[in-house]
């Protein structure tokens, strides 16, 4: 829909309707398009603003590696670019990790901060994880590539209850995942995570925060969020039951409830 330049290269965005901003920030493998189902309910009483990172949809490639920094940076020229001083960030995994990192960097900047199945680290599981995605990245085709990285999003149930949707995904994602320039992309993007930690930092966030935590989360289990709901002062804590890594497909109701509730609200204090 639009677009600017930072650091010479091409970011792209998207934004919808009006009133209190939100900024939805992607997954890894994720884009602007991957919101298509959401984007009425966020804009129905609000501002949306969608935007792809540097390595994601149809924002610039990279040729080096990187880490966190310059996705933040990203986000900070982004709403230089749109004219928004304060902007509600509401985040999914690697855009979770993200918005937190900004947040913690730029606390004026941030009304209030949903994190949908963040963490405030890499953990040593985690990083695992992402090293086996990128050594299946390294073989011929996309099939590899594929069953490293998407049975592993889903819980359990919803993996089994949906098995013909993600036969079809399948499908989609396979030759999609064969594509050299996307796997160079996705292994950049994995690797700017590697040394992702704010944990010690924390106590730098003075706005709500909304934590939501997935009951069968395998890449960010509910132990590792601990220490996010420890470290934040003004920290108000979901479990989603029964729910995997990918919360906003298997419980995209509740995604937009949750988000929108706690970001709309007047209030956040009562005194009862």
């Amino acid at each position: 829909m639009a677009e600017f330049e930072f650091q010479q290269k091409k970011v792209y965005y998207e934004s919808y309707g009006s009133g209190e901003p939100i900024l939805i920030l992607n997954g890894i493998m994720m884009s602007t398009k991957s919101w298509g189902p959401f984007i009425e309910n966020f804009s129905h009483n609000n501002r949306l603003i969608l935007v792809d990172f540097f390595d994601q949809g149809q924002s610039a490639r990279m040729t080096w590696a990187y880490d966190h920094g310059i996705q933040r940076a990203l986000t900070g020229a982004l709403l230089d670019h749109l004219g928004i001083e304060n902007v509600n960030i509401c985040g999914i995994s690697y855009g979770a990790e993200v918005g937190l990192g900004f947040a913690v960097k730029h606390p004026e900047r941030v009304r209030r901060l949903v994190l949908f199945n963040g963490a405030a680290r890499t953990a040593p599981l985690l990083a695992d994880i992402g090293h086996a995605w990128n050594e299946a990245a390294k073989l011929e085709g996309g099939l590899a590539y594929y069953l490293a990285a998407i049975p592993v999003i889903y819980s359990d149930a919803y993996y089994e209850r949906q098995k013909d949707w993600m036969d079809k995904r399948k499908e989609l994602l396979v030759p999609y995942f064969a594509n050299p320039e996307v796997k160079e992309r996705l292994i950049r993007l994995t690797n700017s995570s590697e040394n992702f930690n704010v944990a010690d930092e924390l106590s730098r966030l003075d706005m709500p925060v909304l934590v939501v935590s997935a009951e069968n989360d395998y890449l960010i289990p509910l132990r590792e969020q601990e220490t996010l709901i420890r470290g934040i002062k003004d920290v108000h804590h979901v479990v989603l039951p029964d729910c995997g890594h990918a919360s906003i497909y298997e419980k995209p109701l509740l995604f937009c409830a949750l988000t929108l509730g706690f970001i709309n609200a007047a209030q956040t204090g009562f005194a009862l």
